[in-house]
C-alpha cells in the first residue's frame, strides 16, 4: 500500500507556471484519473509527484516521508511510472525490455532470479503481450510497444502505478483491456493514477477524477460530479451531452463554445 500527498505544490518550467499550488492526497485502492486540456499541467504534476521535475514550492510525501528524503530507488520501488510517448532506441527483446522493470530491486551487476523471471512473465501476461516474447521491441507496432512498456511498469511490482496517457496508440479493444487492468490493480489495493484524454473512459472507470486547467486543480471528486456541462464549458470550451447510461456514463462533445 502506498499513499502520496502533495501540499501547495507548484512547478515552473522556464518562465511558465506549469503547476500552481496543488494540494491533494492519493490513497491506495483507487483508480484516480487526471484530466484537462492540453497544457493544463497534468504530466508535469505527476512528474513532480515523483521528483522528476523540481518543484518551485510546496511539499510531496510518500507514505508520510518527504520525497526529498527518499532515494530514486526507494521511490521507484514504491511507485512504478509509465511515461507518455516513449521512444525505443535499442533493439532489445521484448522480455529483456520488460525485465528492466526489475532494476529497482537489483544490486549492481545482479542477475535476474527465477522469481524475477516469473514476475516478468506475469507482467507480460497481464498486459496481453506474452505472445510477443522473442520479438525485437523496436520492430513492434505503436500499440504493441505501448502495451510492452505497460508490462515493464507492472514488472516493478510496486504498490503504486502512475501511467501517463496509457491509451495513446491503442485500438478500442486494447483501450478497454488496459482500463480493465488498471481498474483491477486498484481494486486489488494498489494506488493507480492515470492521465487520460478520453472523458468517457475516465467517467466509466475512474473512482476519482482530478480536473486541471492552466496548472491549477479546479475540481476533485467522483467523475460525474467533476465532468459537468458547466465544467466542460469552462475548462475545455466545449458543449457536451452527458448521459448517465446505467453505471457507464456517456460523454459526447457536441461543439466548441465561441467566446
Amino acid at each position: 500500500m502506498v499513499t502520496v500527498r502533495a501540499e501547495s505544490l507548484s512547478v515552473r518550467l522556464g518562465r511558465h507556471a506549469a503547476v500552481t499550488s496543488v494540494t491533494m492526497t492519493l490513497e491506495p485502492g483507487q483508480l484516480v484519473g487526471i484530466v484537462g486540456p492540453n497544457g493544463a499541467g497534468k504530466s508535469t504534476l505527476i512528474r513532480a509527484l515523483l521528483r522528476l521535475v523540481r518543484a518551485k514550492s510546496g511539499e510531496v510525501w510518500i507514505d508520510g516521508s518527504p520525497i526529498a528524503s527518499l532515494s530514486r530507488k526507494d521511490v521507484a520501488r514504491r511507485i512504478a511510472y509509465l511515461p507518455q510517448g516513449q521512444t525505443l532506441h535499442w533493439p532489445l527483446l521484448v522480455e529483456r525490455l520488460v525485465a528492466l522493470g526489475r532494476m529497482p530491486h537489483l544490486g549492481p551487476l545482479s542477475r535476474l532470479s527465477d522469481q524475477d523471471e516469473a514476475i516478468v512473465d506475469a507482467a507480460l501476461t497481464r498486459a496481453d503481450v506474452l505472445h510477443l516474447k522473442g520479438r525485437i521491441a523496436t520492430e513492434l507496432s505503436g500499440g504493441e510497444r505501448a502495451r510492452v512498456l505497460l508490462a515493464r511498469a507492472l514488472a516493478v511490482g510496486a504498490p503504486g502505478l502512475i501511467a501517463d496517457e496509457p491509451l495513446a496508440a491503442l485500438d478500442p479493444g486494447h483501450q478497454l483491456d488496459v482500463m480493465d487492468l488498471l481498474k483491477a490493480e486498484a481494486s486489488a489495493g494498489s494506488l493507480v493514477v492515470t492521465v487520460l484524454h478520453d472523458l468517457g473512459m475516465a467517467a466509466r472507470y475512474c473512482d476519482r477524477l482530478l480536473l486541471m486547467d492552466k496548472g491549477r486543480l479546479v475540481a476533485d471528486g467522483k467523475p460525474m460530479a467533476v465532468l459537468t456541462e458547466q465544467s466542460l464549458a469552462e475548462v475545455y470550451g466545449i458543449s457536451a451531452c452527458i448521459e448517465p447510461d446505467g453505471e457507464w456514463p456517456l460523454i459526447l462533445p457536441t461543439g466548441r463554445i465561441t467566446p
